[in-house]
Formats: structure tokens, sequence, C-alpha cells
């Protein structure tokens, strides 16, 4: 029997599912900043001593090691990647800066710009000029990209986009540019708009090229590390990386764009919700995860969490690689809680794993919303934390609250339970401003929560927020890495090609889709599948002219690549039907007799590999269970003795009335009053309103 593991990377844990046969085994360790490889060698050594053998032993056993990394998404957030230069046609210097005129908050007169990546003097132009239908206008200058090079070497910069006008058509400018770079500097890494997202429009393909160039080196140079030491540990297949699509592939196909890592972690959480919601009966859910460091919030509509290549806004950049959309909050565990000017915040500043939160022990001084629930009686220093890795600790924490207490006007447990209040106002109007944008009354969802601090919030979210059911799968403390392994290996590419929708070139079409049908082949070949075991979805991307955002839908679905034949003299037709279709469904209108054009061609190919088998829901008569203690908590109605209950006792069918506290190995479960919670046959959890429930 093989192993299959999958592997998240948090800001304060590293999460492991263990997939052996049938049967999850979990675990988590405290994440290490300075070299996360470290933090992924320690658990998969834990894992290999709970099955009883040594480390190679075990690696030796993995068929298949699946890894979400959040690398790409700290370089952002901390904004400590490369040194960045752009090379672009001559009069589209500033193009990157322009933003389309874009601002996230139009009311804002004080709202900074993003920091730039490539700031003026790194962004140098060159004579040349492609025209739309790729035959050159203006011949390169290759003396001037001499001379961007000599600028950019004096400015010792680390990593090159180069993003030129029409690349996507004919990247001949695009490829002779690369040739002079890597001669002229040697070692620095190139990222090229042709590769990186060979489509329309421009600014979208040179914001998408530049945060490229800027995380390539720290994702590259992590993952070729963490491969030599999986190999040198006795790992001898491939390691697969989760995308920010939500599929996963090789190593080797993330490193020629390595921006489809970001955003990979909650894309991982996405696709297990999808995957335990089809198990349930559960096709549309709201999806919130609540780890150490971030609130992260989605939906799955219909059971599909669909990619969605185009406006992407990603801490605070465009990216325009297929994502699932996940909203994300500076609200987890680790938030810092502190008063300012006598209003109390909650975050987005995060202790992380390293000083942490001060219960932790390990040198953490300011007030987190972990200290919070410590003093709230929600967790408990008399047991072990996150499995019994360590234990938690009082100390300082009552004197952190009251610091903060003294500056509102009141005691350390009021601060604390005010602190509870403002992380889960702050989580609810997130989730407001989300669904609304999507035109999604929450009501009519099913709340799925994950993460280690999803369960013990969720419940009194989803009554904020109307919704009468909650599911807490009991793997939901390492969800994103079983999400890893439900994941499949996939590539979801796309090529413009601008036409109207009755004046489509049919070999054209058919040339771009066997171009990307033909890579598809090459890298699962490359990861070991066989040509005829892929999945894939022919798509087109199109829009009414005018429009500055095209909708993607499928033309074709079927095993394998090779066979074109559905694209026939009346594709245009049978676009525009499909299109319509997908407008009314996504903006409730279509435009009669007008025809719209398409903007590109996309494939969207897959495989099937083993995956977590998740159980079905109630069967099973309730029965009540009986606690193990009680403990003296609040939960938001004052403190009181609590029925505490050990999740590890709790069988199919037992029900658990609110208020209660369920204390899983790596999660806490909260039973609001008003709330039950009982064990499925799987051994999942569903909470139900009371009322909800009569």
């Amino acid at each position: 029997m093989g192993y299959r593991v999958g592997i998240d990377i948090g800001g304060t844990f590293t999460d492991f599912a263990l997939l052996k046969g049938s049967q999850v085994v979990l675990h988590k360790n405290l994440s290490t900043p300075a070299d996360r490889s470290v933090g992924v060698m320690t658990g998969l050594g834990k894992l290999a001593e709970l099955e009883g053998m040594p480390l190679s032993g075990f690696l030796g056993k993995c068929d298949a090691i699946v890894h979400g990394t959040t690398v790409a998404d700290n370089t952002l957030i901390e904004m400590n990647g490369a040194l960045t230069g752009l090379i672009t046609t001559e009069g589209f210097r500033d193009e990157i800066e322009y933003r389309r005129g874009f601002k996230e908050d139009i009311w804002d007169v004080r709202l900074a710009p993003p920091r730039q990546i490539t700031p003026r003097r790194r962004r140098l132009t060159v004579p040349e000029r492609m025209l739309a239908n790729g035959s050159v206008y203006k011949p390169l200058d290759e003396a001037a990209v001499r001379e961007c090079c000599r600028k950019l070497r004096k400015q010792n910069v680390q990593s090159v986009a180069v993003s030129l006008l029409f690349s996507f058509v004919n990247p001949a400018h695009e490829q002779r540019v690369a040739e002079i770079v890597a001669e002229e500097m040697p070692g620095v890494h190139i990222s090229l708009s042709h590769q990186v997202l060979p489509r329309a429009p421009e600014y979208d393909r040179t914001s998408t090229t530049v945060v490229d160039a800027y995380v390539a080196p720290r994702v590259t140079s992590y993952l070729e590390k963490l491969v030599t030491r999986l190999k040198d540990g006795g790992y001898r297949n491939r390691l697969m990386v989760m995308q920010a699509s939500g599929g996963v592939m090789t190593r080797e196909y993330i490193a020629g764009s390595p921006i489809r890592v970001l955003a990979s972690g909650p894309a991982g959480g996405v696709i297990g919700s999808a995957h335990v919601g089809a198990a349930k009966g559960y096709s549309n859910l709201l999806c919130v995860d609540m780890g150490g460091t971030s609130y992260d919030m989605s939906v799955v509509l219909g059971g599909a969490a669909p990619a969605e290549a185009g406006w992407n806004m990603h801490h605070r950049y465009l990216i325009g690689v297929p994502m699932v959309k996940v909203e994300t909050l500076g609200a987890g565990g680790g938030s810092i809680c502190h008063a300012d000017n006598g209003a109390l915040e909650v975050g987005p500043a995060s202790a992380g794993s390293e000083p942490g939160p001060i219960c932790y022990g390990r040198g953490g001084t300011r007030p987190t919303i972990t200290d919070a629930l410590l003093m709230l009686g929600i967790l408990t220093a008399d047991s072990g934390f996150a499995g019994g890795s360590f234990s938690l600790t009082r100390r300082g924490v009552e004197e952190a609250f009251r610091a903060i207490g003294e500056q509102m006007g009141y005691g350390a447990e009021e601060a604390a339970l005010d602190c509870w209040r403002v992380v889960n106002a702050n989580m609810s109007q997130a989730v407001r401003r989300t669904t609304a944008g999507k035109g999604i009354d929450p009501k009519d969802m099913v709340m799925l929560a994950y993460g280690g601090n999803g369960p013990v919030f969720a419940a009194i979210q989803a009554e904020d927020l109307g919704i009468d059911k909650v599911l807490v799968p009991r793997a939901s403390p390492a969800f994103s890495a079983l999400g890893a392994l439900a994941a499949k290996p996939s590539i979801d590419e796309e090529r413009s090609y601008i036409a109207p929708a009755l004046g489509l070139d049919r070999q054209k079409l058919k040339a771009l889709w066997m171009q990307l049908g033909e890579r598809a082949e090459r890298y699962f070949a490359e990861a070991g599948f066989a040509a005829d075991a892929i999945e894939a979805k022919y798509q087109l991307n199109m829009r009414y002219r005018g429009q500055n955002w095209a909708l993607t839908f499928d033309m074709q679905s079927q095993q394998g690549v090779r066979d074109l034949s559905f694209v026939s003299d009346n594709i245009g037709a049978v676009a525009i039907e499909a299109f319509n279709k997908r407008h009314m469904e996504e903006f409730g209108h279509i435009r009669e007799g007008e025809t719209p054009e398409v903007t590109g061609v996309r494939l969207a190919t897959s495989v099937d590999t083993p995956v977590p088998v998740i159980g079905k829901g109630l069967d099973t008569p309730a029965l009540a269970a009986r606690p193990d203690k009680t403990r003296r908590a609040n939960l938001g109605g004052g403190y009181q003795d609590t029925p505490i209950f050990r999740g590890s006792r709790l069988q199919a069918g037992h029900e658990v009335v609110g208020p209660a506290i369920i204390e899983e190995t790596f999660t806490t479960i909260v039973v609001y009053p008003g709330w039950k919670a009982r064990v499925d046959d799987a051994g999942d959890y569903e909470l139900t309103r009371a009322a909800a429930a009569r």
C-alpha cells in the first residue's frame, strides 16, 4: 500500500494529511519561517514515526507528495522578493503604474498606491513594435536591449520581466530580448509575458509578468531546496504542487510560471470543501477557513469551485492567471489585539509562529485572539495544544488584556470578550461584502468551517449571517492539506485570439487548441500520466463589444486532446448560444441581436488520481453524549460552567447540545447556546440551530 501526503504551509502551522488506503491521518507542527522546508521535513518525520518506520522507509513508500505553499503570498505580503526590473516597448514605461486608473477604495483620498515592485528607474524601454496581426512594424533595437541590461546590472537587478506589445501573437522579439538578457546578465531570472500570460490586455499581462518575476526566485529556490531534501530523505517520485486554479502539477511545470502557486494554499481548502459537500449532498457552500494568520472565505456553487482568469486582484496586484476566488482577511488566531484612541482593533498584524501568541510561551508579548480564547475558557492550559505538541500558558496573558482594558475602561476579561466580539464582527462583515458582490444570500448556503480556529467561531458567525447549518469535517484542522489530496493534476492555459464570433477562423482555433493540447500531453507524460487519461474541457473567452471583461464557457468536454472534430463550420453560432446562456446566468440579461466577439481560447485538462473517501451524512439515530468535565467559560453570554466533550470519545449519532465545547486533537468546536452538534456516520460534525432543527 502506497502513501499519499498532502501538505499546506500556513503562517503559524504546517499541516499534513496522510492518506493510506481509505484512512486519513492528520498532523500539525509549527511553521519555520526562516526555512519552511525544515517544518515540512519535521512533519514528515513525525508521520513516519506514527507509521513505525524511519523517514527513508516512509518516503520510499510515498506514491505522491502534494504541496500547497504560501511562499509567493508571503513574498508579496512581506515585500521581500527579488530586485526586479522591467523591459517593455518604448512608450509603455509607466503603464504598470497607471493600473487602469484602478483604486481599491475610490473614497479614500489618503489611500497610498501599492509599493512598486519595479520603480521607474528599473522600468526601461526599447524601440520595437509588433502589430496585432503579428507582423513586425519596427524591428527590435538590440543595442538598446544591451543598454537596458547595463543599467539594470548596475542596480544589482536579480530578476527581469519582459513584456512587449503583442508578444502573445508573435513572441520573436521577447525571445530575442531573453537571449540578450541571458548573455548580458548571467544568472538572473527572466519572466516573459508571452509565457506567463499569453493574452491581452497589456496591463494585465505586464502586471502578472512583473509579479511572476518578483516571486519566482524565492518560489523556485524553495521548491528546489525541498525537492533536494525529499530526494536525500528517500522520496523517489515527483513533487506535486498546488496551483491557484485548484489543480496540482509537477514542480517542473510550476517552474515555467511560478506565479501559479500564488494563493494555492487557500485553493486547496476550497477544493476539499467541494469534495466533502458532494459526498454529504450539499452543492452550495460558504467556505470559511480561520487559521493562525488569516481568515479566508469562498463559495462553492453547484458543487464546483471554478477557477477564473482575469481581474484577480491579490495583495493589491493584478494577477491574470486562473485562480479559485478566495477573499482573505487579516483575522486569525495570531491576530494582534490592541486599543487605538479608544477603539478596539484586531489584526491585520499577526504574531505568527515566531514568537506567536503570549500563551505559546515563546516570547510573545502582544495579546492575540488565541490569548483571548484562553481568557474566555474556550481554550485551556490544562491539556496539550495542537495535538499535544506543546501546552499553553496563562503567564502574561491576563496582564496583557488588563492593559487593553485600562485604555477602554474595564477589566481584563471584558477586554478579551470584546476582542472576541470584534473579530467575529470583522469576519461576518467580510462574508457579507463577499457574498453581496456575487449576488448571493448567505441564508441559502451551508457553511463549511475549517482551519484550526474556523470551528471555534463558525456557529456564532452562521447565526449572525442567518445560516442554519454548519459542517465541520473531522479533518478540518488540516483541511487545505486534505484538499490538496482531493485536487486533480491539471493544466489550465489559454491563448489570445480576437475575432467576431461569426467570423472565426476554424484552422486558427484548431491550431491554438492543438498547441495547448500538445503542451498538456507533454507535461502529463513527464508526470507519468497516459494521454488517454486526460480529461479535456475546450473553452472560449467571449464578450460583447465594449465590455472590459470576457466570460469563459465550455465548448466541448471529452477524453483526450486529439479529437478536434467539434470545430465545425457552425462553431460561431454554437459559441454565441453558449455565451448568451452564460451571460444570462451571470448578469441576468443578454444583448439581443448583437454579435459578441471571442477574445481567447482556453483548454483545461486534468487526470484522475486516488482521493480521500468522504462518508455520507446523518443516518444513525441521535444519541445524547455525556460530557467528560465542565469548565468555566464565556461563550458570549457570561461565564458559566460549560460542558466539555472529548471528540475522540464521540461516535456516530452522538449529539451535543449547546452551550458546550468539543475538544478535538487539533481544533476546538464551540457549540453556542441555541445550537446543537451531531456526529455523522463518517465522524464529521453537523451543527444546526435549534430553531432550524425543530
